[in-house]
Order: C-alpha cells, then sequence, then structure tokens
C-alpha cells in the first residue's frame, strides 16, 4: 500500500480538508510538512465543523497520530490556540496522538510584527496573511532561527536569542519600530514552553519506524502548488516549497517514501490576494460563482477571486508535483452556468504558449485562450456515482482530464464527505 501526498494543484482553496479527511480515516499517520497557521482546512464530520490551521486534519479522528514535520514553521501560541479550541469542540490533542518535529522553526511575535509592518510600507502589496510565516522562514534560511529545541535549553537561549536580535533590531530601526526586549521575549517562550515541548519528538525517527512497520502515512500540503516559493507566481507567493517533493524534505524521510500524489483541484479556479489570474471574471458571472461556492477564505475571511478553469496552470503543476490523480472539487458549484469556458492555452505579445511564464511581468500579460463547453440544467449537488450526474457535467470532467494529462481519481460535489464519486483509491494504487 503506498503512502500519499495531498497538495492543492491551484492557489490553495481547492476543498483539500474534506479530502484529507476522507482519506485520514485510511491513514495510520498524518503529516503537516510545510507551511504554518497561514494554512486553513475546514472538516465537516458528522455534522461538525472543525476549522484547522496548523494541526494536521488527522488530529480530529480517533487511533491517528497526527504530526507536524520540520518543513513547518511553528507559532507556539497559535499552536495552544488551536488546541484549545478543539478542547472545546470534545477533541483531544495530547502528546499521544500528536508530534512536533524537535528541529522545527518557530514564529515570534516580532516575524508577525515585521510582516505587518513590511506589507503595510509596500508599495505593490502581495497580500500575506500578516502571521508571520515569511519572516520566520527568512530566519530558518539565514540560520538564526529559534527552533523547539531552543526552547528545551533555556541555559543557551539567551545567546540564540541575541544572535536573533542583532538581525532584526536593526530591520526595525530602519521600519521605525521599537527595538526588541530580549529579556522579555526570553520570558514568553519559556512562559510557554510547559505547554508544547511534551509534544517534541524526533519525527523523522518516529515516521521511519512507522514506514518500516507499513503504516499507511497521509502527508497533508497546505497551500496550492501555484503559490510554491519556486514554481509559483512569484513573488504573489507562500515562502516555504508547497509542490509534492517538499513532503520528504519537510518530514525528514527520503523521496522513495513518498507514493501517490493527488492533487486537489476545483472545477474551476480561485485565487486570494495578489498576483496574476489569467482567467479571472471580475463581471457578475465571477460574482456568482464566488457566492455560489461560499468563496471566503478559512483564515483570513477574505473573498476571493473567482474565474474560469485554467488547465494550463493545472496542467503545469500536475508535471511540477509529480501529480498522478486528481480530486475534482466543486463540481456542483458550475450547475447552470451554460456555456462553461476552459483555458487551453495562452496568448503572450501575439503568440500562443502553453505555458505560464516565470517573469512577473509576462504573466500579467498573458490572455486565456478559451474553449466553449456546454454546461448542465440539472443538478450535480450531492452525486455519489457517474450514473447521477447530467451527460455534459461527465464530457466537462473528461475534457479536464484531456486537458492537463491526468486521470480524475475522486470527484466532489458538495461539501459533505461522503458526497464524493470514487475512481481510484489512492491507498490502494
Amino acid at each position: 500500500m503506498p503512502n500519499v501526498v495531498v497538495v492543492g494543484a491551484q492557489w490553495g482553496d481547492e476543498g483539500k480538508g474534506k479530502i484529507v479527511d476522507w482519506l485520514s480515516e485510511q491513514a495510520d499517520v498524518v503529516v503537516r510538512f510545510q507551511g504554518g497557521h497561514n494554512a486553513g482546512h475546514t472538516l465537516v464530520i458528522d455534522g461538525a465543523t472543525y476549522k484547522l490551521s496548523l494541526l494536521p486534519s488527522g488530529v480530529v479522528r480517533p487511533g491517528k497520530l497526527a504530526v507536524i514535520g520540520n518543513g513547518v514553521v511553528l507559532d507556539p501560541q497559535a499552536l495552544v490556540e488551536e488546541i484549545g479550541r478543539l478542547s472545546a469542540q470534545g477533541v483531544k490533542v495530547t502528546p499521544k496522538n500528536l508530534r512536533i518535529a524537535d528541529n522545527c522553526a518557530l514564529i515570534l511575535p516580532l516575524h508577525r510584527e515585521l510582516d505587518l509592518a513590511r506589507e503595510n510600507a509596500a508599495q505593490h502589496r502581495i497580500g500575506t496573511t500578516g502571521r508571520g510565516i515569511g519572516p520566520a522562514y527568512e530566519d530558518k534560511v539565514g540560520r538564526r532561527a529559534i527552533r523547539l529545541m531552543d526552547l528545551a535549553e533555556p541555559e543557551h537561549l539567551d545567546a540564540r536569542l541575541d544572535r536573533l536580535l542583532a538581525h532584526h533590531n536593526a530591520l526595525r530601526r530602519g521600519l521605525g519600530l521599537p527595538e526588541i526586549d530580549a529579556r522579555k521575549l526570553c520570558e514568553e517562550l519559556l512562559g510557554v514552553a510547559p505547554k508544547v515541548l511534551p509534544f517534541m519528538d524526533r519525527t523523522w525517527a518516529l515516521l521511519d519506524e512507522s514506514r518500516r512497520r507499513g503504516d499507511r502515512i497521509l502527508f497533508e500540503g497546505a497551500q496550492g502548488a501555484l503559490l510554491d516559493v519556486d514554481h509559483g507566481t512569484y513573488p504573489f507567493v507562500t515562502s516555504s516549497n508547497t509542490v509534492a517533493g517538499q513532503a520528504a524534505t519537510g518530514s525528514g524521510l527520503g523521496p522513495g517514501a513518498v507514493g501517490y500524489v493527488l492533487g486537489i483541484t476545483k472545477a474551476y479556479t480561485t485565487r486570494v490576494g495578489g498576483g496574476p489570474f489569467p482567467t479571472e471574471l471580475t463581471d457578475d458571472t465571477g460574482r456568482r460563482m464566488g457566492e455560489r461556492g461560499k468563496e471566503f477564505g478559512t483564515v483570513t475571511g477574505r473573498a476571493r477571486r473567482c474565474g474560469w478553469f485554467d488547465a494550463v496552470l493545472v496542467r503545469q503543476t500536475v508535471r511540477t508535483c509529480g501529480i498522478d490523480g486528481i480530486a475534482l472539487t466543486k463540481l456542483d458549484v458550475l450547475d447552470g452556468f451554460d456555456p462553461i469556458r476552459v483555458c487551453v492555452r495562452y496568448r503572450l505579445d501575439g503568440k500562443e504558449i502553453d505555458y505560464l511564464p516565470a517573469g512577473e511581468a509576462a504573466q500579467a500579460r498573458v490572455e486565456p485562450v478559451y474553449e466553449t463547453i456546454e454546461g448542465w440544467g440539472q443538478s450535480t449537488r450531492g452525486a455519489r456515482s457517474w450514473a447521477d450526474l447530467p451527460a455534459e457535467a461527465v464530457k466537462y470532467v473528461r475534457r479536464i482530464e484531456e486537458l492537463i494529462g491526468c486521470p480524475v481519481a475522486l470527484l466532489s460535489t458538495s461539501p459533505e464527505r461522503d458526497d464524493t464519486i470514487l475512481v481510484q483509491n489512492p491507498f490502494q494504487s
């Protein structure tokens, strides 16, 4: 039985929560391998809604081990608050069902302040969530981060904070922000340490043991492949690698541990924040799409930009992620749209191309070349078999498969977990 990696194949918000929950029921271990609490997954289980940002989705299911890997940047206070919210809903999160990598870099209050200060001062905003994710990754790469293991060595914490603040206080002076008091920050960290250190572990060893036992491991990606810091619409991206290959690096397992790659993809396209969006609809059609799809961010609450399905982008992420199968979500949102349009190529400076160029200026100039597909008048909402779908909806799905060069493994027709048409179970591929 292969392990499974779940990644978003667009700009995030593709409906990963429902699919990950469905898969986590079959998994033994669920691993977060990148990002931070800027992610947002909504799970609906037996009528109860759980909103997760940092914790792996498997944490809400009894008997599953949830792991936060070394590729994640961890806000200790956000973790404590999220555990508290789940506890109020009757979900117990303990060191028995949650383990966190000891070499996980921490998000501190100064990271959040820097994130917001930069965004507010920028002439052209990137659209960050303001949660300190980017600055925390900068410190990790700059080899000055405070890591979870450092909280277990208070006698060395002062020296590590001095190294960190030598950088940050210089930045803060330039931005007109007050300098950080090292002693106060140290006290804050030591105050939260007893709440998070019980979860700390050598997760790379823990996961290796699980793999050798034959446990089913589900790698849960956050955001989407088009927000990848290398392969996304740079600079309008997140600060981590969101492609499937990061599952190995961000968990401490070798690439051989990564099995089936499932790409979650909406039947249309959405994006939050700034950046290029070739198929964006700013008219009544786009507004109707957003209203029907309830397109508001789980974490930020911001309205998502909406547009037609972009096969060029998804075909590209199928390749950069090595996607084996697609979970196509929110097909029901397109009920009643007729005709439906799909972007099959771009036009750039008078020439047609079949890829998204890497340059920011070129990305802003590309124009979509559309193919028109007949819509359907009947409802697809709640369909659980191909026989329940209108013929036109089946043709739409099949055309998407052709255009992106990848089969549809699952088809979701509502937010309810059972409203899913299963073509291929990733854990049994």
